[in-house]
């Protein structure tokens, strides 16, 4: 079973992660780059690319966890594809660059090489909360803090798009006691990955996103 802790930055996922599975988990920055990410402005597509074989690197780990202990956890979402679309609600993002890496992550979804989650737990603190844990949170450092702050109904969206899939599947908080049993027995999901799956989940979300299975759009 593959379980993603998610949630706006300072809403306490590597905190909740530490607490209930250190020795499980597959951490958000696992996966270092071998070159500096590109400028989405001078090259969209290349860093659609970097950011998507992230997303790739970080499920295979959390495969490959779940082959070692039977359950790996995420500190954060490894189809982390809800970053650029949220970007693009909040009008800090580009159209073009959600078109980019929406198609590169339905590639790797036919591939199988990306899927969803069995099991999310998503915790959306209000601003000033995220403001006030962040502030006395001295282990870290998060840049553009205020920014990822205003991502919070962006990823409620994205996640009660998710939610269609199976309601059960998608819990709002960090639950104070880790996992409960009946959460366990979900079990894995019966379809996680493949173009059907991912273009049911974009297909749910509100607007117009649309679905990026080829054309010219872009």
């Amino acid at each position: 079973m593959i379980v993603v802790v998610e949630g706006p930055s300072a809403s306490g996922k590597t905190t909740w992660c530490r607490t209930h599975f250190p020795d499980q988990t597959v951490w958000e920055h696992s996966v270092s780059g071998s070159f500096e990410a590109p400028d989405r402005e001078k090259d969209p597509k290349g860093a659609a690319e970097y950011w998507s074989e992230k997303n790739r690197a970080r499920w295979r780990l959390a495969l490959e966890m779940e082959a070692r202990h039977g359950l790996a956890i995420c500190d954060t979402d490894p189809f982390k594809l809800h970053y650029i679309w949220s970007l693009w609600q909040i009008r800090h993002g580009d159209h073009r660059d959600w078109e980019h890496e929406a198609r590169i992550n339905r590639e790797m979804f036919a591939a199988g090489e990306l899927g969803i989650a069995d099991l999310f737990l998503v915790s959306l603190p209000d601003i000033e909360t995220l403001r006030r844990q962040n502030a006395g949170d001295t282990s870290r450092r998060r840049g553009h803090f205020e920014l990822h702050a205003q991502l919070t109904e962006p990823l409620r969206e994205w996640y009660q798009a998710i939610s269609t899939e199976d309601p059960a599947r998608v819990v709002w908080s960090h639950p104070d006691g880790g996992l409960t049993i009946d959460q366990l027995a979900l079990g894995v999901r019966d379809e996680r990955t493949g173009t059907a799956l991912f273009d049911r989940i974009i297909g749910a979300l509100p607007g117009d996103s649309g679905s990026p299975e080829g054309g010219d759009r872009c």
